[in-house]
């Protein structure tokens, strides 16, 4: 079942015992933790790990204004961006040397392919990734809502292994990469 924002809060909120929400502008303490909340959990969780949902590859728009210093070249980020996972030339989309700078890739090669981890809706997350969002928002919550030091304590831990889980289930989304370029490798001829 696709999920909303809305309902991810709501099933953490239940979680902890507090009263579901409909509306992040509901005048209540439970919406008004979870409109503050919500986004930032989202994107920390979304950045943690690189699940293979929300990775992405763009070819990048290079600017006008070269950096100040160290690379010849700047690229645009992609507005979905949250964080970078490997950037390359042509088709591949790993293996030159670049730097993130104030929203920016600098680069000396001439075009870059951009291998990153973008902002997904939240209806095309997968269950395991529903899972372990819902319960680290049910930690985030305890406290601010039951002030029960304890119970954020537990849920923290139940969070940490829910997401030991999903990357489990996410490593299995694909095949291991290959050792490309190994010196101990070449040596053996």
């Amino acid at each position: 079942m696709a999920m909303t924002a809305i309902s991810l809060c709501s099933r953490a909120l239940i979680k902890i015992g507090a009263k579901g929400i409909v509306s992040f502008n509901e005048n209540t303490a439970e919406s008004e933790v979870a409109m503050h909340l919500y986004s930032s959990v989202r994107d920390a969780l979304l950045s943690a790990h690189p699940w293979r949902f929300a990775m992405a590859q763009a070819t990048l728009p290079r600017l006008a204004q070269k950096p100040a210093a160290d690379y010849d070249y700047a690229y645009q980020l992609p507005v979905d961006f949250l964080r970078v996972l490997s950037a390359g030339t042509g088709r591949k989309g790993q293996g030159i040397d670049y730097r993130i700078h104030e929203n920016k890739l600098h680069t000396n090669a001439e075009n870059v392919m951009l291998t990153y981890l973008f902002r997904p809706e939240e209806q095309a997350f997968p269950p395991f990734f529903d899972q372990v969002i819902i319960s680290r928002l049910a930690a985030e919550f305890c406290l601010p809502l039951t002030e029960s030091t304890s119970r954020a304590e537990f849920l923290n831990k139940l969070a940490n292994e829910e997401f030991q889980q999903a990357k489990l289930i996410d490593a299995q989304q694909a095949i291991p990469n290959a050792i490309e370029d190994f010196p101990l490798i070449g040596v053996r001829g």
